[in-house]
């Protein structure tokens, strides 16, 4: 079977994206989906990227890590994905799509600027060291020092798989205060087992958790990531975080198609 495929990328953070409204994509078969992502023996990604029919909105996203399995919530995913439809003539520049933590809006702006609403955030657990919340996938937040040279493959590891998280494990993110309104962070994601360039959920984690620990007092804070830069904002009310935006580029990369 051939398979069509497109390439995209949100700040380094690379996904392959399927048209699957025809529901042709064999979505069980974790060894393929795992091959397809290989960066040798595959097209290579993060993960992968299934653009579904759905009965309520203008589409559904189906997203599986690197690892062939179904996962949580991905930011620069979601708007990528937003990119891929908009390419196809799904959309145009205004979205709602549906995923796995529920129902998204979105907006396509110039130059691949994608602008995706995330998930209301009720919960911070704020601990001496770190932070802990969700957005859409669970984040670790934690500020290092010398980043630019921290080991995050080996300690993000070790607290991914320790004690802390238990068996389903946490993204973790280790991070750097630039300025009031700016903060540099590193990734290591769970289920692609390793650093990535971006992460949008982790973005969007770091930026809700600064201010959460009154390391900033913004509502609209930059972050720079490995792969580019991110924006997030929100709107705080107490301890609630609503109209949660993340904007940034996604950009179509090549298409192709793929014997398997």
């Amino acid at each position: 079977m051939q398979i069509e495929f497109y390439k995209y990328q949100g700040t380094g953070n690379d996904f392959v994206m399927i048209d699957n409204r025809s529901n042709f994509f064999p979505k069980e078969d974790i060894k393929l989906i795992e091959r397809l992502c290989d960066r040798r023996f595959g097209i290579g990604a993060d993960g992968l990227i299934l653009l579904e029919n759905d009965s309520e909105t203008d589409f559904r996203m189906v997203y599986y890590n690197s690892d062939g399995n179904q996962s949580s919530m991905c930011g620069n995913g979601g708007r990528c994905l937003v990119a891929f439809a908009n390419q196809l003539g799904v959309i145009n520049t205004k979205t709602t799509f549906m995923a796995i933590d529920g129902l998204h809006h979105a907006t396509v702006g110039e130059d691949a600027i994608i602008s995706l609403q995330m998930i209301n955030v009720d919960q911070v657990q704020k601990n001496t060291d770190y932070s802990f919340l969700n957005t859409g996938s669970p984040h670790h937040v934690q500020i290092v020092e010398d980043l630019e040279n921290y080991d995050v493959k080996q300690n993000g590891a070790a607290i991914r798989y320790g004690e802390l998280y238990g068996e389903k494990g946490s993204n973790i993110n280790f991070v750097k205060k630039v300025n009031d309104s700016e903060f540099s962070l590193r990734t290591y994601e769970r289920g692609v087992e390793d650093e990535t360039l971006a992460c949008g959920t982790g973005a969007t984690a770091v930026a809700i958790a600064m201010n959460a620990t009154g390391q900033t007092d913004k509502n609209k804070i930059n972050l720079n990531v490995e792969g580019g830069k991110l924006v997030v904002s929100f709107d705080k009310e107490g301890d609630h975080f609503t109209n949660v935006f993340l904007t940034g580029p996604a950009k179509f990369v090549f298409k192709g198609t793929i014997e398997v």
